[in-house]
């Protein structure tokens, strides 16, 4: 059963089912032409541009740009002209590449200098190049900041591109036979069919005469294709983020953690690209990354490498792994493992870090378009691999890791034309996929059977559908949003339905979004909702089931400190059925506290719900509570301002008793998760700064954390010491006695306006005013200083700011500890590199961006 069964239900499906979509100026043409990064950031490839989203400020928010400019091939030997028509130089001849991307591809959260994510972009030439945002340049295109193709040209020069010394190559002088040639080749492009061959040097300026005193080496036909073939990439891939031991935060800690990229060429190696996180995060100045460093070149197929997935395998245990991926235009797949040990210390290029595991398809000259692969966390030693081909066929392999047992269900003929795109969602149970004969379709794992189902068209909506056209003619790419509730895929529309005076012009391809949250997941799904369904129009009961148990499970995931805390389908699909019917999303989060927070599978009152979570706050682990509190925020308080509930002015004029009620309940909530957080933050920076050395506050590098605040600390604490525990007026008590033998500036209790050098008193961890003109400070919110004038890291929740980071132990916090002490007696809190994370909300804190320039929101 296709979910686009004719071109007619095309039209009529998506009008009904998309909630909101974006417009691109140019088409793509390569699968996989949609990304979604781990801080909610959408690329798309499209022609020579690649477009950067943020889903949540479209159709008309800002957007960022990469734009692909032609570029001079690399130098790689000059050729005898009677060489250019033998078959190993035809697709070189017969080229004609206009600047196009390839493939794309997200690092993990932690690798940009603002701790977001780069992106690697492989052109149709072959060259990879890697970007970062703009955050601190004030403007929309983004910053090149390694040339990787430049990176591994050298290194082949340095090895003579791994020929045999025996076949030294020649200098040569004068010869006029000889002629250099480009090596920005894709022989599989269709529209290069029936342009002319490009042998005649009066018309190819790049076909040059070998110049007198050349030092460019003259080299075989065969020399110059193998070459060609070693520095044209086709497909790019970031691996997840990798640590010799477990990791404890969403972003990672300096020097202990990497992430490699993968890329694969027409020479079927595949070279692996080490990048350290930064040793340092900032948002006043554009630091420069921790350079990129080629660990190891490996030959993976015999054809060209047309597609590479990666997997992080039982992360958990005290030696990780990491399986890749990797198929060929020849129809091969392997799956490759490493020791992130391994890849953490691998210094030597030649060195191989990856093993083969298992070959799970042979050669059958059908070649891979896409490959997408997931390790559910639940069978942590069991992988899922997807694999489309050009057939227009996928097949799905089930391998038991431990046991190299590989099961193979499929092939399904789910599409005519090839597969353009394969992706995951609720953890390895549903499996999308799309082609270009604009088919999407969705199935469900159930044991070793596939089954489709589809896609919901009962979608709760935010906002009115845009006037975007309906018809199109070939999807190429899709990806999931990192809580698997939205879908979006990026189509060409049907030339002939648009005004070829505009939009034609103007709306090559279009991102479409789709709610995925009514997706059923489990094949014998029967259960009752515990609400009535009947409230909601236009929702089948099912559904209801359906939204109500991705909600939960989605929810579920994010408790983990592993994952970066972005929420913002969460939240925006909760807020559209806000707008239906406010009670069931209560009901559907009362149902979540209980299960999570109290224990209870039974259904309880709200108001009993709400009053056992905040009596048992203690228990709860640092990251539950910022789940907490964004719920609260944007979805129960989304109405209040953020700055009205920070400063407890909150105005609930104009709603009704009842309403106010259950409002003030969430408020309280809030509040008290907010307190309890705050009294941890207080409480580790006591004990840390008692645990260390004072005298090493001078000498620590920079970079690594040393306690700053501690008078304002004090003070907070005595204006609320009717409601302090005992542990926290001690150590108050402890750090006030030490800090008097201190003389440095940072540990006194006065401070001065940034205005007008007035003194300014410590009334509140939130806010300042100085004595003098009363100009209103902000405080930051991890050291409750005054923050300076000079860019500052802004939480988009709680809209709270900070110029003082905290290391990633705050935020791994199990509990409220019975003793501060057993977190910072280890010298790592000392070394541990500084992580922009709001100590209240837990997201990736950012610079504060003008609306006219593109930033991320997670929540």
């Amino acid at each position: 059963m296709s979910y686009f069964p004719s071109n007619s239900q095309i039209e009529t499906q998506n009008a009904a089912s998309r909630f909101q979509a974006a417009v691109l100026v140019d088409s793509p043409s390569f699968p996989n032409a949609i990304a979604w990064s781990d801080e909610n950031l959408i690329a798309v490839a499209s022609g020579h541009l690649v477009t950067i989203l943020n889903p949540a400020k479209l159709p008309f928010g800002p957007r960022g740009l990469i734009t692909i400019q032609k570029r001079q091939p690399f130098s790689i030997g000059f050729i005898d002209r009677q060489d250019l028509l033998s078959g190993c130089m035809l697709p070189t001849v017969l080229s004609r590449d206009e600047p196009c991307v390839r493939s794309i591809s997200w690092s993990p959260v932690g690798l940009a200098p603002n701790a977001g994510c780069l992106l690697a972009v492989c052109t149709r030439q072959g060259f990879v190049k890697l970007y970062r945002p703009p955050f601190c340049d004030f403007c929309a295109e983004w910053i090149e900041v390694e040339d990787i193709s430049t990176k591994l040209y050298d290194y082949l020069v340095s090895i003579n591109f791994g020929e045999v010394p025996a076949f030294s190559l020649k200098r040569c002088y004068g010869n006029e036979h000889e002629i250099e040639l480009e090596i920005d080749s894709d022989p599989l492009k269709e529209k290069n069919s029936n342009q002319n061959v490009r042998a005649s040097k009066s018309k190819v300026k790049s076909f040059r005469k070998m110049p007198e005193n050349c030092t460019v080496p003259s080299i075989t036909a065969d020399q110059y294709a193998s070459r060609s073939a070693m520095l044209s990439s086709l497909v790019v891939s970031w691996s997840p983020m990798l640590q010799s031991v477990p990791k404890i935060s969403s972003v990672p800690q300096d020097g202990a953690a990497i992430s490699v990229l993968a890329v694969g060429g027409k020479s079927g190696k595949v070279s692996l690209w080490r990048m350290p996180v930064p040793e340092c995060y900032s948002v006043d100045q554009s630091r420069v990354p921790a350079s990129v460093v080629l660990i190891g070149i490996f030959q993976a197929h015999d054809s060209w490498i047309t597609a590479i997935s990666w997997a992080l395998l039982d992360s958990d245990s005290s030696s990780p792994q990491v399986l890749l991926a990797t198929a060929s235009s020849d129809g091969s797949v392997r799956i490759w493992l490493a020791y992130n040990e391994i890849l953490l210390k691998s210094s030597e290029p030649t060195h191989t870090s990856f093993s083969l595991l298992k070959e799970v398809a042979t050669v059958d000259f059908v070649p891979v378009s896409v490959l997408s692969v997931i390790v559910p966390a639940k069978s942590l030693h069991k992988m899922h691999l997807a694999v489309g081909k050009g057939s227009g066929s996928f097949e799905l392999w089930i391998c038991d890791i431990s046991s190299k047992k590989i099961d193979k269900i499929g092939p399904y003929d789910a599409h005519n034309q090839t597969v353009t795109g394969l992706a995951w969602a609720f953890d390895g149970k549903s499996l999308h996929s799309c082609s270009q004969d604009n088919v999407v379709r969705c199935w469900i794992l159930s044991g070793s059977s596939l089954r489709e189902v589809s896609v919901p068209s009962n979608t709760p909506r935010l906002r009115s559908s845009t006037d975007f056209p309906d018809g199109f003619v070939s999807c190429f790419g899709l990806a999931v949003s990192p809580g698997n509730l939205v879908i979006a895929w990026v189509r060409n529309p049907d030339v002939d339905k648009l005004n070829p005076m505009y939009e034609g012009r103007t709306q090559k391809a279009i991102v479409e979004f789709f709610w995925i949250g009514g997706q059923q997941v489990n094949v014998l799904s029967n259960n009752s909702p515990d609400f009535d369904t009947e409230a909601i129009r236009g929702f089948p009961e099912k559904e209801l089931v359906y939204w109500e148990s991705n909600f939960l499970w989605s929810l579920k995931q994010y408790e983990t400190q592993e994952k970066p805390l972005v929420v913002w389908d969460i939240v925006t699909a909760f807020l559209a059925f806000n707008h239906s019917k406010s009670d069931y999303v209560e009901q559907v989060l009362i149902k979540w506290l209980s299960i999570s927070y109290v224990g209870s599978h039974v259904g309880l009152p709200a108001e009993e719900a709400l009053l056992c979570v905040s009596r048992s706050f203690s228990k709860f682990t640092s990251r539950q509570l910022h789940l907490l509190n964004i719920i609260c925020r944007r979805i129960m308080l989304s109405e209040i301002k953020a700055d009205e509930i920070n400063s407890k002015l909150l105005n609930l004029e104009g709603v009704h008793c009842a309403e106010e009620e259950q409002r003030s309940l969430w408020i309280n909530l809030l509040l008290a998760s907010e307190r309890e957080l705050r009294e941890r933050l207080v409480g580790f920076t006591f004990s840390a700064f008692i645990s260390l050395m004072p005298a090493s506050a001078a000498n620590s590098p920079s970079g690594n954390w040393f306690p700053v605040g501690l008078a304002q600390m004090e003070q907070w604490v005595e204006l609320n010491r009717d409601h302090m525990q005992d542990q926290l007026k001690v150590l108050a008590s402890k750090v006030g006695k030490q800090e008097g033998r201190l003389q440095s500036s940072k540990y006194l209790a006065a401070e001065k306006c940034s205005y007008c050098s007035a003194s300014v008193p410590f009334e509140s961890p939130e806010v300042a005013f100085c004595q003098g003109k009363g100009h209103k400070l902000v405080r930051c919110a991890i050291s409750m200083v005054v923050c300076p004038t000079t860019p500052t890291w802004f939480c988009i929740c709680c809209h709270r700011r900070a110029f003082k980071l905290a290391p990633e132990t705050l935020f791994a916090i199990p509990g409220y500890p019975f003793n501060f002490k057993s977190l910072t007696t280890s010298p790592s809190v000392l070394e541990a590199s500084l992580k922009p994370l709001c100590p209240f909300c837990g997201i990736l804190l950012q610079r504060l961006q003008p609306d006219f320039l593109l930033s991320a929101s997670p929540t």
